[in-house]
């Protein structure tokens, strides 16, 4: 590479020999100064999402560690790192309600916040795809801090290794001490008999299930499996199905449930909910 004397240059370029050294010694601006670190924060939490946040939720993320910015100017800042959300949005459903079974009636009626904890939970089922075979998950979610409170992953479809099992966990980590409303889809591993009297063994519990192919009025347990496809499965073919597990476990234990925010908590992580409805139930 030819590199031309500096007097030369200035001429070319109609600048100052004086101007130029002085840009040259000139520091950097407090607002400069100011960008570069926040771009540095912003590029920690792009990184801890998994590359999903976007310019809304790193705004707030920024806003939890003390530094108030403006959305425009975190996308501005983003656009200059090429930083951006990745997301993969498609979603396949895998609810088998061609069953002779009974059928719950629709309680929820689509009322998807709750105003205690242990008041209504939803549960459903996806599959994610290994080199080594399928696997299935549950999860039961209670809409009140949108925690995920008991899951299960499983090689098979069967009602003991799916709802069953998230349920147990569910109650184990969450008791059931007033009435709840446990929402589903008509899928056979909710309707069957053996979950129906797991249900039923608690006075508690009111079953309720959603319309004929209406995922919609299983809203929020469908858009959990929406965001964790789109965080960490699509886009990362998992060789083995113990890769698989972990990377489930650590999303939804460490990440989801403690760290990640959530829009319709007014950005709150779940965990942070679950201590602020704990803490105003105590004041009340």
């Amino acid at each position: 590479m030819k590199l031309f004397p500096i007097e030369k240059m200035c001429t070319v370029l109609k600048v100052s020999r004086s101007g130029y050294y002085n840009w040259l010694s000139r520091k950097a601006s407090k607002r400069t100064l100011e960008n570069k670190a926040i771009t540095t924060k912003i590029i920690a939490i792009h990184s801890e999402s998994k590359h999903t946040y976007g310019s809304p939720m790193i705004t707030e993320a920024l806003k939890k560690s003390c530094i108030h910015i403006s959305r425009p100017r975190v996308a501005r800042l983003m656009k200059k790192a090429h930083i951006q959300s990745i997301r993969h949005c498609k979603f396949v459903v895998t609810t088998n309600s061609n069953h002779k079974y009974p059928i719950a009636e629709n309680k929820l009626n689509r009322e998807f916040h709750a105003r205690s904890l242990g008041e209504v939970w939803v549960s459903d089922i996806t599959y994610i795809q290994t080199k080594e075979g399928w696997l299935y998950l549950t999860t039961v979610i209670d809409l009140a801090d949108r925690k995920v409170v008991g899951w299960a992953l499983s090689k098979t479809m069967k009602a003991c290794d799916t709802s069953i099992a998230a349920f147990n966990m569910a109650i184990k980590n969450r008791p059931i001490v007033s009435e709840l409303i446990f929402h589903s889809d008509r899928g056979i591993q909710y309707a069957c008999t053996e979950f129906k009297t797991l249900l039923e063994s608690n006075t508690n519990v009111i079953r309720s299930m959603s319309r004929k192919g209406n995922c919609w009025d299983n809203a929020v347990a469908e858009s959990f499996f929406k965001t964790l496809k789109c965080d960490i499965i699509y886009g990362n073919k998992f060789l083995f199905i113990d890769q698989a597990k972990l990377e489930v476990f650590h999303y939804i234990e460490i990440w989801y449930n403690k760290k990640r925010l959530h829009s319709a908590l007014g950005y709150k992580t779940p965990e942070e909910m679950e201590q602020w409805l704990t803490n105003n139930k105590l004041v009340a």
